[in-house]
Formats: structure tokens, sequence, C-alpha cells
């Protein structure tokens, strides 16, 4: 029976590791703290839709219902001393859209929208996987707002005067503007001989700047480039289905950070 179970956890593709990885952890958040996470019910539950896991699914039933109710989503409960709401809607708005359910993205740009500077972004935190950096975070609200059919002139604006200043930087402005040649040029330069990148040229590999990474180039035609960092990202996955997270400065331990990673190598390889 012992074998048995073992052979069946090998001939698990890495993708489907990952998505039973997450399945089990996107709920056990709620059920442990009783609120919803940015990471596991936000990140996380974005990498569950892409991959194709329903909203009917265990895994996202208590998510998709949260999820639904954007009114709702500032009186979540949560440590305010490591609470970003503004990144939070912008999390959880990304998620909604993954969901593919419309009826609610209007009431998600809504409070999205409000949080948009005079410059047209979204400032918050930046650089790790749970904190996104403003470059990111702005590209993700802009997706929900334009899914509303939202004016999104002033932030296109915004993304046009940006030039890259670090790995995560350079694929949000690629994502935001696919044909933008600095960034492009700047996330080739970036890519460890190994295959991975790191948060700015030069240094050391890491999974989400390498996730970003890939997610941006890949529909630039580098094929060669993606192939390499996604067999890079295939190497450093965890036994369990997850991811090592990536934290600023590196080597710390986080569970919030080790979600969102994972979530976030997760949509890479997909």
């Amino acid at each position: 029976m012992f074998s048995g179970i073992l052979l069946l956890a090998f001939a698990l593709t890495p993708v489907e590791r990952a998505v039973a990885y997450l399945s089990k952890e996107v709920p056990r958040w709620r059920g442990e703290n009783g609120c919803f996470s940015c990471h596991n019910n936000g990140d996380g539950a974005r990498a569950l839709y892409t991959a194709g896991v329903p909203s009917a699914n265990a895994a996202l039933a208590e998510t998709a219902a949260w999820l639904g109710k954007p009114s709702q989503w500032d009186s979540n409960r949560g440590d305010p001393a490591v609470s970003d709401k503004k990144l939070a809607r912008i999390q959880f708005g990304a998620a909604l859209l993954a969901s593919g359910e419309k009826g609610a993205v209007c009431g998600a740009a809504d409070v999205i929208e409000k949080d948009r500077g005079a410059d047209g972004s979204w400032t918050v935190d930046s650089g790790s996987p749970a904190t996104y950096g403003t470059a990111l975070a702005t590209y993700y609200a802009r997706q929900v707002l334009r899914a509303c059919g939202r004016d999104t002139s002033s932030t296109d604006r915004w993304f046009a005067a940006l030039r890259p200043g670090n790995v995560v930087e350079a694929a949000a402005i690629l994502l935001a503007s696919p044909g933008r040649a600095d960034a492009r040029a700047y996330l080739v330069g970036a890519q460890t001989s190994d295959g991975g990148w790191g948060e700015y040229p030069a240094m050391p590999a890491q999974v989400f700047d390498t996730a970003v990474a890939v997610i941006a180039l890949r529909e630039q035609g580098l094929n060669g480039l993606v192939s390499k960092g996604r067999a890079w990202l295939l190497a450093r996955q965890q036994a369990e289905g997850g991811w090592p997270e990536t934290t600023r400065p590196a080597g710390s331990q986080s569970y919030a950070q080790h979600i969102s990673t994972t979530a976030w190598a997760l949509m890479a390889l997909l």
C-alpha cells in the first residue's frame, strides 16, 4: 500500500504536484486564522484558477465566495502590522479575474481604482512575491480596471515613462507593453548562466524573479530563454510540490512568501 502511494506521487507531473499542494494550502489560512489572506486566497487562488481548477472545487469554494464580494474586502480581519489593504485589493482582484466570474469585476474595479495615485500608479511595498512592487501591482490593477471598461490612460502614460530598474519592474513593463524593447533587452541581459533570474542583473537567481521573467517573456518568441527558465524552476521544486520562498533579503523564512512564490512558479510553468 505504502509503495503504491509513493508510485502515485512520483507519477504526478510537476504542475500536478504544485496544484495538489496549493489545493491543500489555499483554504488552510482561513481555517486556521479566521481571515482571508492575499498570499493564500489571492496569489495561491489565482494560480489554481490559472491551472483550471474551478470555483466549485473544495479548495476554492470559500475563496470564490469571498472574491465575489469586493465591497467586503476591507472588512477582512488580519494583523494591521503586516497587512497592506491596497495591495490585497489588487491581489484579490487579480484572482477574481482569473476565476472567470465577471459579475463582481466592476465591484473590484471600484475598490481598486480609489487607490490609484495622481500619476496613474498604485504605490506599494517593493519587490517580493507577497508585496509585488509598484510596477507589478499597477499592471494587475490596470488589468482589473480594463476588464470593467474603465479609463486607464493615466496608467498607460505612467508605464510609458517608466524605465526598468530591476527584473520585476522590467517584467511588469513588458507585460503592460509587449513591444517595449528596453524591458525585453533588460530581461534578456539579466538571465543568469544557469537559466534563472535574480532581483538585478548579475545577482543569483531566485524563484520569484525567475517566474515573473518567464511569464513576461513567454509571449516574446524567446523560447530558448523561457525553456531554460522553466527548467531552472523545475529543478528547485520541493518534494511536497511547492518552491522555496523568495524573500528580501534572501534566506529568510516566511509562510506568506512561500505560498506566493509557489503560486508564481506554478503560473510560470502553465
